[in-house]
């Protein structure tokens, strides 16, 4: 519930400026109608951005790995017993 709550104090905020935007005169009326899209832009941009240095940062984990080698094994051995065809390759 406390992040619904920031996020919609955030979003409030955002609003605020740019209602405060259009009623000043400071940035012409044309650029401030587009700010709302440049958000979403940026938004988007940044989300990518997170998502590829994530991908990037992904650590390996060489125990795990071996781990699921072995639930692997151990499954198809499981479903051959059971009469299950398993290929191997």
């Amino acid at each position: 519930m406390k992040q619904i709550i920031k996020i919609l104090s955030i979003l409030v905020a955002i609003a605020a400026f740019w209602i405060g935007l259009l009623e000043s005169s400071v940035v012409p009326r044309s650029h401030t109608w587009l700010l709302p899209i440049y958000l979403i832009v940026s938004l988007g941009c940044y989300g990518l951005l997170m998502v590829g240095v994530g991908l990037m940062r992904f650590p390996t984990c060489p125990q795990e790995a071996g781990l699921l080698q072995k639930d692997v094994a151990e499954a198809k051995e499981f479903l051959k017993q059971r009469g299950v065809d398993v290929a191997n390759e």
